[in-house]
């Protein structure tokens, strides 16, 4: 019976050879994935350093650290940054947000990517002048 499947050798063999001159590479992580940041030039690393550290933990902050992780976990999540919503919802946790906080601050996020579907399909509609449902009162009925 043929197989469509590569076997393990068949794959190995497929594989690139790597040039040891160049696999050891010590911009990647211990997992072999490339450092954060690997594409952004030391300048404007530390331009984008000066801010965060501006932003989270400059004297000057207008919220608490808890509230700033609740917010961004869920800007994290729009923005569908994995290592952001890591960072932020460990980080939450260690300055004392509860799983409910932070169940809240994803369900806001939920809210806003939702509402942003209907503002997109709404637009689409005018654009193409349908309205395949029409409503009369209030958005939301109970």
């Amino acid at each position: 019976m043929d197989s469509k499947l590569a076997t393990e050798t068949e794959a190995k063999q497929a594989a690139p050879e790597q040039n040891p001159a160049t696999s050891d590479n010590t911009s990647l992580r211990s997992d072999g994935k490339p450092q954060s940041y690997s594409m952004l030039e030391p300048k404007m690393r530390r331009i984008y350093g000066q801010f965060y550290r501006e932003v989270y933990y400059s004297e000057s902050k207008h919220l608490d650290t808890k509230t700033q992780e609740l917010i961004s976990i869920a800007a994290s999540l729009i923005a569908k940054c994995q290592g952001c919503i890591d960072g932020h919802i460990k980080k939450a946790l260690s300055v004392g947000a509860t799983e409910e906080e932070i169940s809240e601050a994803i369900s806001i996020a939920l809210a806003i990517n939702a509402a942003a579907i209907v503002d997109l399909t709404d637009i689409a509609a005018v654009n193409l002048n349908i309205n395949h449902f029409p409503s009369e009162g209030p958005r939301f009925r109970s």
